[in-house]
């Protein structure tokens, strides 16, 4: 396994650290995904240079501005990269999301599961953060069941930006959540009372 920085948080199989810049060539890769592309969308990173500008101007900017955001997703036994998994603040959501990408060789062993759930509970009970919600393309059933595998359930469709398709929204009932402009909410969370605009989940 390679060295580097402790890791974020663990489970029984995996490791997930904060992004460094010398993390690009596996960025390269997982962004350019046929499903990444599909589901999620085109960041245009086409090169090693791309990726460097896409770490420091989202993950990084994110860990200094917010104390979280998306973090590498290594295999512990061999340091294997195997995707991302981790918290996103956007302006258009009330909450922070929950946001991860796998690379096809890492699906179908529970990895993201693994990873999603250990996030949520490190968002919950380390950063003490209150509702945490997903966005998701409607047609994307492999991310839809793992949220609901979780136990977040569907809040129905949102809009990210102006004219961008809608996705669908999913939070876990009876979380307080904040409202958009400060302070809690009481009682389950309801997103349509919001009103984000939410378009194509990122992460």
């Amino acid at each position: 396994m390679s060295g580097g920085p402790a890791p974020v948080l663990e489970t029984e199989r995996l490791s997930l650290h904060r992004f460094g810049l010398d993390d690009a060539p596996f960025v390269l890769e997982l962004l350019n995904q046929p499903s990444f592309l599909r589901f999620i969308g085109d960041k245009g990173v086409r090169s090693l240079d791309d990726a460097r500008a896409y770490l420091a101007d989202g993950p990084q900017a994110s860990y200094a501005r917010h104390g979280y955001g998306l973090w590498l997703v290594r295999r512990k036994r061999d340091g294997a990269p195997l995707g991302m998994c981790g918290l996103l603040k956007r302006d258009a959501l009330p909450d922070p999301d929950l946001g991860f990408a796998f690379v096809p060789r890492a699906w179908g062993k529970g990895y993201a599961f693994e990873a999603a759930a250990a996030t949520l509970a490190h968002g919950h009970e380390v950063l003490s953060l209150g509702a945490i919600v997903a966005v998701t393309s409607p047609d994307n059933l492999r991310s839809i069941r793992l949220l609901e595998k979780l136990g977040l359930r569907d809040a129905g469709p949102v809009e990210l930006a102006p004219g961008e398709p809608a996705c669908r929204l999913y939070g876990r009932p009876g979380r307080a959540a904040a409202r958009p402009g400060g302070g809690p909410r009481r009682g389950p969370y309801s997103p349509r009372a919001a009103r984000p605009q939410c378009g194509r989940a990122s992460t």
